[in-house]
């Protein structure tokens, strides 16, 4: 499996379940796992929506707006 960082992805979001605190806006499901993880495993193959968050840097910062939470 490609490994997918949904934290990266714009589409990753955190919820306020603690049952199901990670969600994907793509596929718009929550889950206790990675999203990335849970689409693998339904479907055999790597995240085909996963998009990297406009404007990141490695170091985490936003060269306009600061940090991206």
């Amino acid at each position: 499996m490609k490994n997918i960082d949904c934290f990266r992805c714009q589409y990753f979001y955190i919820t306020w379940e603690a049952s199901k605190p990670r969600g994907c806006k793509a596929f718009g499901f929550k889950t206790s796992r990675l999203p990335s993880q849970v689409v693998y495993e339904t479907s055999g193959e790597a995240c085909m929506k996963f998009r990297p968050k406009p404007n990141q840097t490695k170091s985490g910062k936003n060269k306009e707006n600061g940090w991206i939470a």
